[in-house]
């Protein structure tokens, strides 16, 4: 992959977009149906989004963004580095990583001695490991072709007023994980169209790579650290749709003489399977440190009913949940549903809802 040149194909009026790769003997283009010239599904460079198979490319224009580099097996991506995601398929570039600890239940349940109880959903102990995920800015033109797959405007922060409700995003910030990394690199001096990039990032030729942070961006991360943290990282799998959420503790308002504690949870969805399922119904247990238990069941997640397919295996969304509490626990199902109609639920991996109990200052968005 090393060496190879990164093109994108877009079609002008439609979602469908691919990639290809030059090398050596010309270039490869993907097609949206497959067959010849089409990569294998290993190449996770291979990206296809389409509303419809009517949507087939045509009058495809190639846009050159870079030329690809080894993606990292060991170590860490510094601040600056270019990428595609290799799911979801847009460019960016890395302002900087966190440390997280990864729960992944899918590890856990192959030992015997830790075989989870029916009766219980939350009862199999589960060990975290250290896992590398990184913030990230999202390339402006990408976003109308991934929002019916990712939300662009996922990382909410509360308003520093008297409205405990209010909540606004930063467009186009993204936490990505290792993995989901692949480096290019680009003779740009402005790669990524991004209102944060210049404010953020300062052009370095003699760096590799040739972006380095500004006073702004390290005055932005240390502001804001308590609540952009990324800690925890819970993951599950069921009948090969892996689930993975991670929780953000958004900070502490008072309301009608209470405190209301806010969180954000990230949730990604994929199908780890060739076979087509569509997401129908959510069925979710949230437990209160106060000693509350609420159920909450409703069709779809954020107004919507995804299918996850060989084409389009993952979703990703994020919303919100408050607590009267300053702690609390979260887990429950996922109700899909086949092409023969028949129904399955996918198990949420519990995860805890943890608050900071030495915060001093609202967080400050884009203030520094």
């Amino acid at each position: 992959m090393a060496g190879c040149v990164a093109r994108r194909a877009l079609t002008v009026g439609s979602r469908w977009w691919s990639r290809s790769l030059t090398g050596a003997r010309g270039p490869r283009p993907l097609s949206a149906a497959g067959g010849a010239g089409t990569f294998p599904p290993v190449a996770t460079t291979t990206t296809r989004r389409h509303l419809s198979s009517r949507n087939r490319p045509e009058g495809k224009v190639l846009e050159t963004v870079g030329v690809f580099e080894v993606p990292k097996q060991n170590g860490k991506y510094e601040t600056g580095q270019l990428f595609l995601h290799s799911v979801f398929g847009y460019r960016g570039v890395v302002l900087f990583p966190w440390q997280a600890r990864l729960y992944d239940r899918d590890v856990a349940s192959v030992a015997p001695e830790k075989a989870e109880n029916p009766a219980g959903h939350g009862s199999k102990e589960v060990k975290g490991k250290t896992h590398t995920y990184y913030q990230v800015l999202i390339d402006a033109r990408d976003c109308p072709h991934i929002s019916q797959r990712s939300q662009t405007e996922a990382v909410t922060f509360l308003a520093n007023h008297d409205d405990s409700r209010a909540l606004y995003a930063i467009p186009g910030l993204d936490y990505v994980s290792h993995e989901d990394i692949l480096p290019y690199t680009s003779t740009d001096q402005v790669p990524i169209q991004h209102e944060l990039f210049e404010r953020f990032l300062l052009y370095d030729q003699t760096k590799a790579p040739p972006f380095v942070a500004r006073e702004t961006l390290r005055a932005w991360q240390e502001k804001n650290h308590p609540w952009l943290e990324l800690s925890d990282v819970h993951r599950e799998t069921t009948e090969n749709i892996r689930v993975t959420v991670i929780p953000f503790y958004m900070g502490m308002r008072e309301a009608q003489n209470s405190h209301v504690y806010w969180w954000r949870y990230c949730i990604r969805l994929e199908n780890l399977d060739n076979d087509v399922v569509q997401l129908r119904e959510r069925h979710w247990r949230i437990f209160s440190l106060s000693g509350t238990l609420e159920t909450v069941r409703g069709r779809g997640v954020v107004g919507r009913e995804p299918v996850l397919s060989k084409e389009q295996p993952a979703f990703q969304y994020s919303s919100h949940v408050s607590l009267q509490a300053s702690s609390g626990h979260m887990w429950g199902t996922f109700r899909f549903e086949r092409p023969d109609g028949s129904h399955f639920d996918v198990r949420i991996p519990p995860f805890s809802l943890e608050s900071n109990k030495d915060e001093k200052t609202p967080p400050s968005g884009l203030h520094w």
